[in-house]
Parts: structure tokens; sequence; C-alpha cells
């Protein structure tokens, strides 16, 4: 069997987006790619994230908040952003191109970098609470955002040509 691709997810961070984006990956796709989530900073693990995502059927209640420096010597075959702030401030991979930021010297020069900018969850909830919106409206926000990652993850094996 061939050796899984490792993927990175980032984002801010990852307490939310990243997270749902390894628990889908390892769900749906665990049989080909190895998925690790990171932020650039360290939030911890949001607890409405992993609501939503048991209420798919996907358990990332043992995932924790980890910083992108943990990766430096993972060799990666692609880094996926998914917030625009952790597309601001990634740190150029060697292999892609126009990205701010200082090398990550391991990740080979044939990388693949991705970004979809998917929405903040946290940040709407909070949108919709001081508009007098409902628990349930706010977990609207998280399930909406949950399923649009699923169906970006379900994309994947295409774009990295698995």
């Amino acid at each position: 069997m061939a050796e899984k691709l490792k993927v990175l997810f980032l984002c801010t961070g990852n307490s939310c987006r990243s997270q749902m984006a390894e628990g889908w990956t390892r769900h749906l796709l665990g049989q080909v790619i190895e998925p690790y989530s990171a932020g650039i900073e360290i939030h911890g693990l949001n607890p409405l994230a992993v609501r939503v995502m048991a209420e798919a059927g996907v358990d990332i209640s043992g995932h924790r908040s980890k910083h992108l420096d943990e990766f430096r010597d993972v060799a990666l075959a692609a880094v996926v952003t998914v917030c625009d702030h952790a597309h601001e401030q990634c740190p150029l991979f060697p292999g892609t191109s126009g990205q701010p930021g200082t090398e990550f010297n391991s990740v080979p020069r044939d990388n693949k970098m991705f970004h979809v900018g998917f929405d903040d969850p946290p940040w709407l909830a909070r949108k919709i609470a001081t508009q007098g919106g409902t628990e349930e409206e706010q977990l609207d926000c998280y399930r909406r955002v949950r399923d649009e990652i699923r169906d970006f993850i379900k994309t994947l094996p295409a774009k990295l040509g698995v």
C-alpha cells in the first residue's frame, strides 16, 4: 500500500475550521490522506465545533489546538489554508509561490498549497447572539461551515491526484 499523503489544514487559532477539516479528512479519506491541523496561533478546541461535528458522526473531541511550528519536520504533500488571516500570514512552503513568511525547509519542493476561505463560525455566532439570535441559530452557522468543509474535503483526492 502506498504511503498516505500528509496534508496540513491551517487557520488562525486551530480551534474550529482546521479542526473540522482534519476530522472530515480522517473520516472520509483516512485510507489515503494523513491529515493534520494547526494554527498560526493556539486558541484551544472550540466546543461548538466538537458538538456539530459529533452531530454529523465525526468525533473530534480528542483533538487539541496545535501551533504550526509542530509540523516543521513533517514532509507535507499539501497545505490548505481555511481562513483568510492564516492565508495572509502563512509561512512560505518551498515549491509554492507568493506566500509571505519563512520557509519550512522539510517540506518537499513539489508540495501543493490551496486556500479556501471558509466563514468563521465563532464570529458569525457572536454576531447572531448580539442580534438576539437563539442558540440554535448560532449553531446553524457552525453546521453550514461544517458542511461546506465536508464538501471541499470530498474534492481533495482530485486536487491531490490520488
